[in-house]
């Protein structure tokens, strides 16, 4: 029997981004297939991890390797504190140095033209680079170059890239968001400061990827900080934990889908 194409739409989000993990996770072990990924920022290296062939538990074990001391290279602060390079290194080692259009499961990764203003799509060419774009949080790290265009985070222009994963040839939607803004969080340091710049600014786009999306996952994890890497297997546990309470839903909609194309 027929069934829906479905989409994943990952957010962006630091480091409570790895909630993406414990989705996807969940999603697997309810036998509901990922036919696209679409990904911004963190999102963007969860989506090209596991669609180069990464299962579950290889994913847990991959986000031991992104605490600072294996991704941060400090640079003078020209365009940016991090340079990026050692991060770029860590991708195309955990992706076998692939291109994205050699991946298992077809994804987008979502980039920002700083000059431009545009939204950038990458589903082809190398991962690293294009991975290493749309992660690049304006003000922290330095922004990319490629092709003539300067990229930064794409979650600047799209957080969660529900259009994209429609554009791609996905029938459901299931867009999951990690940056909800806790209005009591310290704010402490630059890092700080350009986050939740950020998060707000996205605060009333997102409402709108909200109803363009059939389910929208919300991971409670906005008590950790986006910086929080040391907290990552909680962080993956929220993930799985709000996922579960999505499980049926899902499966009730795909059931009618396949009705409705029947009758």
């Amino acid at each position: 029997m027929k069934r829906p194409k479905i989409g994943l739409a990952l957010g962006s989000g630091g480091a409570r981004g790895f909630a993406h993990i414990g989705v996807i996770k969940i999603l697997k072990e309810a036998n509901i297939p990922i036919d696209y990924i679409a990904g911004s920022s963190i999102g963007s290296i969860v989506a090209s991890l596991y669609a180069a062939g990464s299962d579950i538990d290889r994913l847990y074990f991959l986000s031991k390797f992104f605490k600072r001391k294996y991704y941060l290279d400090f640079t003078l602060p020209r365009m940016g504190f991090i340079a990026g390079n050692k991060v770029k290194e860590l991708i195309h080692l955990f992706t076998y140095g692939k291109n994205i259009e050699d991946l298992d499961i077809p994804i987008a990764i979502v980039a920002t033209d700083l000059s431009s203003g545009e939204k950038v799509v990458f589903k082809k060419g190398p991962i690293a680079e294009a991975v290493r774009a749309s992660i690049s949080i304006p003000g922290i790290f330095v922004p990319e170059k490629m092709d003539g265009r300067l990229l930064v985070d794409g979650g600047v222009i799209d957080r969660i890239p529900v259009s994209v994963v429609k554009e791609m040839g996905a029938d459901l939607i299931i867009a999951v968001d990690v940056a909800n803004v806790d209005n009591d969080a310290e704010i402490g340091s630059i890092y700080d400061v350009i986050m939740r710049s950020i998060d707000i600014m996205q605060r009333e786009l997102v409402n709108n990827r909200e109803v363009a999306s059939d389910f929208m996952i919300r991971p409670q994890v906005e008590m950790f900080n986006s910086k929080a890497f040391t907290d990552l297997e909680k962080i993956i546990e929220r993930g799985e934990e709000e996922a579960r309470l999505h499980i049926n839903s899902i499966q009730k909609e795909i059931a009618k889908w396949k009705k409705g194309k029947k009758e």
